[in-house]
């Protein structure tokens, strides 16, 4: 497995994702050469700590979700969930890992990459960090436990991040406290998120949308017109799955969270059209199976979500 690169430095492990060319994107095969990787280092009393790399310009672009859409298309939803429950599981092994761990972030770091570097990680950003959990573009929602982070972010800047699938810089993601530190940066900024605050209270994306489309604020606008671009389902989902995992324990709990969604969305969803408009045919116009936020039914949501 040479898209996997394990060292051990005196106590120091070292997994270093080495498929720079598909910006390491995270592949079956990865992740099964991972977990019992992470699972004998864990065990192994010789190894006092972890640290988390990625060659070339990114750290991770996330799963790889064009192999996922191709295994739905050929199989199914059986090989999609099967794929995300190993995602998850070795995901869970960084964040029960009981060591130091210490994710070395830098270029785009997103989706399934911050999975394995955001739970229970000291998180060490490059300057030219570009992180993001941008699934509602593909029709998911932001999952490998990144709810749980998302909510507990201050103010509504969790429900701002998983609604609109922004990309942040290594700044905003200092001053949110989504990194703990930026390589050359002394402090956090002070962050005018205001107007965040103000449109994503509650658990109506219908209701959040109106604040943000009728606001004066150019931020507010624009960060509507980025949700109207998204799948609507997802949107919803991804406001709903933010507000449950506010109740749960940790992490853990958020990728059992993200598992049980899975198996509720996947079945019926926009992400082979997501991924087709976005990264296969790349023509950008994805025909969602709803046409805005309003026209999903809440009570779908509810059962997905739960």
């Amino acid at each position: 497995m040479d898209d996997v690169v394990f060292e051990v430095d005196g106590g120091a492990a070292v997994l270093r994702l080495n498929r720079p060319r598909a910006l390491n994107a995270l592949s079956t095969e990865m992740f099964e050469a991972i977990a019992p990787r992470l699972t004998a280092w864990r065990d192994d009393p010789s190894i006092t700590s972890l640290h988390l790399h990625g060659e070339g310009r990114g750290f991770c672009a996330g799963a790889d979700v064009r192999a996922m859409r191709e295994m739905m298309l050929g199989g199914g939803v059986g090989p999609a969930l099967d794929f995300l429950a190993l995602e998850y599981r070795t995901d869970a092994l960084v964040a029960g890992f009981g060591k130091p761990v210490t994710a070395h972030l830098h270029g785009i770091a997103m989706g399934g990459g911050l999975g394995l570097s955001m739970h229970g990680a000291h998180r060490v950003a490059a300057a030219d960090l570009a992180l993001a959990m941008p699934e509602v573009q593909i029709g998911l929602w932001p999952d490998v436990g990144m709810t749980w982070e998302f909510s507990r972010l201050p103010g509504q800047a969790g429900a701002w991040l998983a609604m609109t699938g922004r990309t942040i810089d290594a700044p905003t993601a200092l001053g949110l406290g989504l990194v703990d530190e930026v390589e050359g940066m002394a402090a956090a900024p002070v962050l005018d998120l205001g107007w965040v605050d103000e449109c994503f209270v509650g658990d109506d994306p219908v209701e959040i949308l109106a604040r943000l489309e009728s606001s004066s604020d150019e931020r507010a606008q624009e960060a509507a017109r980025r949700i109207r671009a998204k799948s609507p389902l997802s949107v919803c989902v991804a406001l709903a799955a933010v507000r449950r995992a506010a109740g749960l324990a940790g992490p853990v709990e958020a990728l059992d969270q993200d598992l049980r969604i899975a198996r509720g969305l996947l079945p019926d969803c926009d992400f082979v059209e997501g991924v087709r408009a976005q990264l296969v045919d790349k023509d950008r116009d994805p025909r969602f199976a709803h046409a805005r936020v309003e026209d999903v039914d809440p009570s779908r949501v509810r059962a997905i979500v739960g």
